[in-house]
């Protein structure tokens, strides 16, 4: 494709999940450098756009609404438009969000072709595929093609975040210096397919804690208010929640840059301990671990093969196999391997 000229403002439409928002950011930073005079705009959910807060790769942040009216697209294009964008990235694969681009008046869009919205883009990319077909890969290459074609190239650098220092210094005041800090994640945003039962993070919680003296800090989001109280209920040694009543990204970002370990489903929370360099114990169940497979991922991807997966469905039809045939034990056994002094048992 022709690259556009050194354009004066970029609009990116960024992911729509938190951790294909973290998975994006080596994208941006590609992008930043490839047009280091450009305005760089970051338009998504509100949550999405609050994982790139602190971002050097980003100037702006523009909050979107979730699903907004058909009209209310039309009072967002011109409220979008008024920065004059010239080239817009289109990182979310819906028609809607190609259409809102379209509208902004940016001559330069550029998007993957799906779902019959090609005509909308001034430049269609196609899916990556292996011998004709369609085959899934690490999503943050997905967004470094989309820029690539650009000029843009990745630096190999990984995911990257930043976290606001009076958050780090709120979390460091709910820790008991000296100790090993264990983060539990047991949420995830995609479905109760991609979730460990309560109950077994509770007892990872309590061995941990009785083997390796870590102090184990809880971390959910709304929405996940039950099972948040099932596994505190089940746990029997005191879990730290540094939230409170009023989880924030911020708040989790600076959570997660000062544990030392992050145990969890495949959710956001594992990207954003990648992006802060933090070892993961991941527990995969429905989904392709092709996705979110990481070259800058430490620790351990634990799964077990069954017969009816990956799924990618939110809701298991079945009996939960994927995630029910993952023990305590061997999830302690991974976590141990990266605490001091548990290391070495």
């Amino acid at each position: 494709m022709t690259i556009p000229p050194d354009p004066a403002h970029i609009l990116v439409f960024i992911p729509n999940w938190l951790g294909d928002v973290v998975m994006a950011t080596p994208a941006l930073r590609a992008l930043r450098k490839r047009y280091p005079d450009a305005t760089i705009t970051a338009a998504g959910k509100a949550a999405c756009c609050a994982v790139l807060a602190g971002s050097p790769s980003v100037d702006r942040l523009h909050t979107l609404p979730e699903r907004p009216a058909f009209m209310a697209t039309f009072s967002l294009a011109r409220t979008l438009a008024e920065s004059r964008p010239d080239l817009a990235v289109i990182m979310p694969n819906s028609f809607r969000t190609a259409w809102l681009a379209w509208l902004t008046g940016a001559a330069w869009r550029i998007g993957y072709a799906r779902g019959g919205r090609g005509i909308l883009l001034s430049h269609a990319m196609k899916r990556h595929r292996e011998e004709g077909k369609r085959i899934p890969r690490y999503t943050a290459l997905e967004y470094l093609a989309l820029v690539e074609s650009l000029g843009a190239t990745d630096d190999g650098a990984g995911l990257e975040l930043a976290a606001d220092p009076e958050e780090h210094a709120a979390i460091r005041a709910c820790l008991e210096p000296g100790r090993p800090v264990v983060g539990i994640a047991p949420g995830a945003a995609f479905g109760p397919s991609k979730q460990w039962l309560p109950e077994r993070f509770a007892a990872v919680a309590d061995q941990l804690h009785d083997e390796c003296n870590a102090q184990v800090v809880l971390m959910t989001g709304p929405g996940e208010e039950a099972t948040r109280d099932a596994l505190v209920k089940a746990a029997i040694t005191p879990l730290v929640i540094c939230h409170g009543a009023s989880p924030t990204i911020e708040r989790l970002k600076a959570t997660i840059a000062e544990i030392d370990i992050l145990i969890g489903n495949d959710s956001g929370p594992r990207h954003i301990a990648i992006a802060f360099k933090k070892p993961v114990i991941c527990i995969m169940g429905s989904t392709s671990p092709r996705y979110t497979d990481s070259p800058w991922e430490t620790g351990e991807v634990v799964r077990v093969d069954v017969d009816c997966g990956p799924c990618q469905k939110p809701h298991c039809a079945t009996d939960h196999r994927c995630m029910t045939g993952v023990t305590v034990a061997r999830v302690v056994q991974a976590a141990k391997k990266h605490l001091t002094p548990c290391e070495d048992s």
